[in-house]
């Protein structure tokens, strides 16, 4: 992985486009789980805490969060809301401090995502248009001297429903996964799942559509992304029809090549009960991870060869984020996992971190 360090921070920051990916703290100090957490009450939390269980920080926040992103040169993260939530909270994850509220402009909602580009100086949103419900929104803010972040333009997702961006690894090209799904202000009820548009979409930061790929079943919703430093993408879907129809819920785009069914044999395909959730890559040891809670598997593969390396039981397994060794994931109940992938034969152990109530990603600073 390539690796730049924070001169004022100390932190050393994955560039280019793995923005989700391992970070490195200074003395030996463990990396930080950051992820969005609710307590027994149902009140929610943008939380930091070591692998080994020390608390770094729980801020409390109004909006149930979804996905994190860092600043690639600054100790700060974006907490995003989960759709359709119209606030996100930027976060010192050195201090703990909350430094800004986001809020969307009235006739917007966040849809749970978020990336900064390269410079650090300004974050891509997902959002929905509520005036014109399903109309996907890339709302564009600007890092201001004063590191608070100030709306600046939007531009369209050329689909409906975007939910999960990540960038290309040349920095400039936004990957966006439409997830084809029409909702309305304020609410997750889903108003067209007989004519659903689900798409994958390459986009320059001026806002042109370079390429826009389709799945074979337009009511596979295509949700999360994961992408690998040789610009292999992945992308996992979530499936809107029957659990007795077979449908693949993996999809690789390799480098110049089309978007095309990942291979997964059906003893793993039918685990999944039509629901693939976060998903994450390993470069150096070129594995992708995935979990799918709904029917309680984390698995993973040989990103090249497709060979299944894990198919395991994990129940209500949420977020997967690479690490040094492996993977990470967290659960919404019992205890949270790390897996050493470095051997033919990997290895799962518990980790110290609080049980459950974690929430569908988490990212390792």
């Amino acid at each position: 992985m390539q690796r730049r360090t924070f001169l004022a921070a100390g932190l050393a920051a994955l560039t280019g486009a793995a923005v989700l990916g391992w970070r490195v703290w200074p003395q030996g100090r463990q990396p930080l789980v950051l992820s969005a957490r609710d307590n027994a009450a149902g009140e929610h939390f943008a939380v930091a805490y070591t692998l080994a269980g020390e608390q770094i920080f729980a801020i409390q926040v109004k909006e149930r969060c979804h996905d994190i992103c860092l600043h690639p040169s600054l100790p700060l993260a974006v907490f995003t809301g989960r759709r359709p939530s119209t606030e996100s909270y930027l976060i010192d994850v050195q201090t703990g401090r909350l430094v800004q509220t986001l809020s969307t402009p009235s006739n917007r909602h966040f849809q749970g995502h978020a990336v900064f580009d390269v410079s650090g100086e300004r974050l891509y949103s997902t959002e929905n248009d509520t005036d014109e419900p399903g109309r996907g929104v890339i709302g564009v803010w600007q890092l201001s001297a004063t590191q608070d972040l100030q709306r600046e333009a939007e531009l369209s997702s050329h689909g409906v429903g975007p939910h999960q961006l990540l960038w290309l690894p040349d920095g400039k090209t936004l990957v966006i996964a439409n997830g084809g799904i029409r909702t309305e202000s304020g609410s997750r009820e889903e108003l067209n799942l007989d004519a659903m548009e689900p798409s994958l979409v390459l986009m320059n930061t001026q806002g042109e559509c370079l390429s826009k790929e389709l799945l074979a079943d337009s009511m596979n919703s295509i949700r999360h992304l994961a992408v690998a430093s040789d610009g292999t993408v992945i992308a996992v879907q979530q499936y809107q029809g029957g659990l007795h129809e077979r449908i693949d819920l993996l999809a690789i785009k390799r480098p110049q090549q089309p978007l095309m069914v990942f291979p997964v044999a059906e003893a793993q395909r039918s685990q999944m009960q039509q629901y693939a959730a976060s998903v994450a890559i390993h470069d150096e040891l070129r594995l992708v991870a995935m979990t799918a809670p709904r029917g309680s598997r984390v698995f993973i593969w040989d990103l090249d060869t497709a060979e299944l390396r894990l198919d395991a039981p994990f129940p209500d397994c949420a977020g997967v984020a690479a690490s040094q060794d492996g993977f990470v994931v967290t659960t919404g109940v019992g205890r949270c996992r790390s897996y050493d992938c470095r051997t033919q034969d990997i290895s799962m152990q518990a980790l110290q971190l609080p049980a459950g109530l974690w929430d569908n990603h988490a990212l390792l600073a």
